[in-house]
Parts: structure tokens; sequence; C-alpha cells
């Protein structure tokens, strides 16, 4: 993954990825790549919550009536408080002696007992045999050059960046990835900024990974005139380490959450099975094969029909309606093959959702949004209020919008939507939709429109906005000079030839691995 500026104001990279991975490179032989994405992220979390500790201690040295060492003080301003073992510093002088695995879990588990939110969260066993204390406290030199307490870190969501880090990286190492993909920041904001969560409502992800998604939901909120805990978050995760990861994570931002009192599949195990909510967002892992789909033909939640066994796009999508409210709204990724599949009975379920009237906007993404994955992705949003007063009468009508066209590429193989790609997409909806002080909506070619249920039945219950959307006039397109647009084409071309490369040469090693190379 190549670097990008450490200004970035996204945070979607934070320059430390490359030196991570050597790192890694030194610590694999000695462990297996998931053992070492818990370790670090425990340390990342510590280092995390003991920068913002130290900060808020040299402030209260600065005050005569304050004492630095008292543990109201840091309580009260909602940080965590640290013991001087659990300190960064003391743990970092004694980063090279024989004993630091086991300071670093007394350091946790002081932690925990005074901290009582992170009860049962941190990570442990830094002692144990197997793990080389001499290539640990490299690791902890490592994680000691970067200020992830520091002020204009932290909303930038470091947790769930690094763990995005690492599900790309050690995904091959790892043996299998499963189809989960961190979702990236700004496909968070998008989700969230169409939401439109308000206080005194429920949000609900059953898939909530690191926790990005609730991070970005309170933020939209405080930045709306309410503060943290004025929505009610709930969520599900069935990995139990990103399940702790989600934990630490709100934690460290002081928001409180039902996630359940442990990890589990959202499917086979559904920790809140009785409840609805007002919101629900998500980006499941795409086209997941195992979900236990055999065991659960006759499953309540298939409403709009069975899914298919190998595909559990469906699946999740009624398992969202599920827990919606009667005047809810759902919002999730989706890989592109959801709004047109026909196959194992997709297309059916499809069109038995459509004839419900519960579709009210799609969004097709640009491509190379997510690090993980080239699959490209889109969003839908699903309505179970479309004439609940809140909003004008939407019965019978369906918003699509082409956002393929949006975003920037940040490097040669990434690309992010900017600040005025979430506000011109979301802006679209909420005009759509007849929000106050939205403005009027207006059909634009190559962009947006709204179209009727016998539209979509006609193009056979297809959700594609490029099918309805039309082509740009020439007044919408850019005037971009042909030399410009050519240049940017041809880098964007070879950027793409680069990933194909790649990606042919890690499928021939993993045919290796197989057995079945072709040597010719």
């Amino acid at each position: 993954m190549a670097k990008r500026g450490a200004n970035n104001s996204s945070g979607a990279n934070l320059g430390f990825e490359e030196t991570l991975w050597q790192t890694a490179n030194k610590l694999l032989p000695f462990m297996d790549a998931a053992e070492y994405k818990h370790v670090v992220l425990g340390l990342i979390f510590l280092k995390y919550i003991s920068d913002s500790f130290e900060e808020h201690h040299n402030q209260l040295l600065k005050d005569p009536l304050a004492d630095p060492e008292d543990r109201d003080e840091y309580t009260a301003a909602n940080i965590f408080w640290v013991p001087s073992s659990a300190r960064w510093n003391y743990l970092q002088g004694k980063a090279h002696t024989p004993e630091i695995g086991k300071l670093i879990d007394e350091a946790m588990a002081a932690i925990e007992k005074d901290n009582k939110t992170l009860k049962n969260i941190l990570p442990g066993n830094y002692a144990r045999q197997d793990l080389d204390k001499a290539k640990l406290g490299e690791l902890v030199d490592l994680i000691g050059t970067i200020g992830l307490g520091e002020r204009e870190n932290r909303s930038k969501d470091i947790l769930g960046r690094v763990y995005e880090y690492f599900l790309g990286k050690f995904a091959s190492a790892e043996g299998k990835l499963g189809g989960q993909f961190y979702t990236p920041r700004c496909v968070v904001q998008l989700l969230v900024a169409m939401l439109a969560p308000v206080p005194g409502k429920r949000i609900f992800d059953p898939c909530c990974g690191s926790g990005g998604m609730f991070v970005q939901s309170e933020k939209f909120v405080e930045d709306h005139g309410g503060k943290i805990g004025d929505i009610a978050i709930y969520g599900q995760e069935s990995n139990p380490t990103t399940w702790r990861l989600a934990k630490m994570n709100l934690a460290i931002r002081g928001i409180e959450a039902d996630l359940g009192s442990e990890n589990g599949d959202s499917f086979l195990k559904d920790l809140h099975k009785d409840r609805q909510f007002d919101f629900v967002i998500a980006n499941p892992p795409f086209n997941m094969k195992d979900w236990g789909g055999d065991q659960l033909t006759k499953d309540p939640r298939w409403q709009y029909g069975i899914p298919p066994k190998g595909n559990a796009n469906y699946a999740w999508i009624q398992h969202f309606l599920w827990h919606l409210a009667p005047d809810g709204l759902a919002g999730f990724v989706l890989a592109n093959g959801s709004m047109s599949s026909q196959q194992s009975g997709e297309g059916a379920i499809r069109q038995a959702i459509i004839e419900a009237d519960l579709v009210d906007c799609m969004v097709a993404l640009p491509g190379n949004l997510f690090y993980s994955t080239s699959i490209p992705a889109c969003l839908w949003f699903l309505s179970c209020g479309k004439n609940n007063g809140r909003y004008r009468d939407r019965r019978g009508e369906t918003l699509f919008i082409d956002a393929r066209a949006l975003g920037e590429m940040t490097d040669r193989v990434h690309r992010e939507l900017t600040e005025d790609d979430v506000a011109k997409i979301a802006g679209t909806y909420h005009a759509w939709r007849g929000a106050k002080n939205a403005g009027e909506y207006h059909d634009t070619p190559g962009f947006c429109k709204s179209v009727t249920t016998e539209e979509i039945a006609r193009q056979s219950h297809v959700l594609t906005p490029g099918r309805y959307v039309g082509m740009a006039t020439k007044d919408d397109e850019d005037d971009e000079p042909f030399e410009d647009k050519m240049r940017r084409l041809t880098k964007d071309l070879y950027a793409q030839f680069e990933e194909s490369a790649r990606l042919e040469k890690e499928i021939k090693a993993n045919l290796k691995k197989l057995g079945f190379c072709d040597e010719r």
C-alpha cells in the first residue's frame, strides 16, 4: 500500500502502514498473521489512551489548583485513567527487557480494573512463551513513534484504519478474507449523511466490524446540534477479536453501545432478534458463501424468498428489513451484482422487495474505493415509511444516483469521495425526499433520476442506476482539456494494469501452492 501524506484530512492513511508491514515481516515467521494482528491492535489501543492521558496530564501540570494524579480530573474530562505502570513512557522504557510481555499484561489488567467500561475487553497474554520478547520490544518502539492520541488524529478512527490495513495485507497470509472489507471513511460518511440519524432514535449494525459506522453516526448528530449519547446504538459482530476492537473503539470516544454480551453470528445467533430499529447501517461481507443457509431454510426472516445457500447478499438484505421499524430506514453497502443478479432466486427476491415498495434509493459508487478489494460496490437504501409524514409521499418512486464519475484518486490505485461529493450525493437524496431546506430536486442526465416502480418492472427489476439516469448532456460534462483528460485516463489505465499484474501473480502463487501451477 502506497503511502499518502499525513495531512490527508480523511485519515484514510496515516503514513505508518509500510513500517508496520516491515515489522510484521520480522514477526510473522514466529506467529500466524491473525495472532499478530491481535497483538498489534492491543498495543495501538494502549498507546492511544496513554497519549490522550498524557496530553491531559500535561495540561493539569500547568494548573496550580489541579492535581495531575487525581483520577477524577480525567474521568470528568471523559479520559481514561491510566495507572503509572501502564503509561506508554514507562512501558517503552522497559521494551527491551525480558519482562516486557508481563508488564504489558499487567498494564492491560490495571487499566481494566480502573475503567469499568473496559472490563473483559482488552487483550492479554503478551507474556506467553511463544511470543518473542525481543521482537515485541521492537514493536513497542515502532508504535511509540506514532502520535495516536494527538488531538489531530482523534477523529480519524485510527483503530479502524489499522484494522483495514491488516485485513488487506494479512488476507493472503491468513488464508481467507471471506468478503470482509473495512468500509472506507468516505463511504461511511456518505451512508450516515444520507440516513441523517436524529436524536432519540435507535441505530443498528449487525456486522459492525470495528464500529466505524457508529463513530460517524455520533459525529453526525454532534455536528447537527446533538451530543454523544443522543442516539441509542446496537450492534453485533461475529469475529471475537473484531468485537473487542469495536468495544475499544467506542470506549475511547465515550460512546455507549449494546454490542451483545459476546460476539455472535447474526444469522445463526441473532443477539437482537426481538428488536426493531429506526436506522440500520451496515457493510456486510460481500458475496459470502458459507453463511449457514442450509440450516435456515424455514427462518421467518425470509419474507421475500429463501436466499441462496451459496451467497448471503439477499439474506443480509432480509435480515436488515426484519430489524427495521415500521417507519425505519436502512442504508448499506453491497457488491454491484446484488442489483442485477438473477441466479438462485435472487432476481425473484429483489422483485418482491421492489413490489413491496421498499427501495428508496440506489447509488452506484466509483471503483477503487475499498483498500482490500477491487469489487465494485453500491449503496442500497430501503424505507418502510415512504409516506410517514416526515418527508414527502414517495410511494411508487425510487431515486437512482450514478456516482461512478465522482471521487479523486489519492494514489495510483485508490479513490476517495471528497466532502463535496458526499454533499452532492446526500443533498440530491434529501432534495428528492423533500427534506426541509434541501432545495428543489431535478433529474440530472448521467447522474440522477426519479423512477416509478412500473419503469423498474419494465427493466426486469434490475436496480443498476446506469440503466435509468441516461447519459450526461454536453453542459453537464467537465470542460477538461483533451490532453489533460488523456493524461488522467492513461494514468488510471496504467494503475489498473499494475493491479491486474499483481492479482495475476497472486493467483498463480495460490495455484502453485495447490499444485495446479502450469509452468509454461
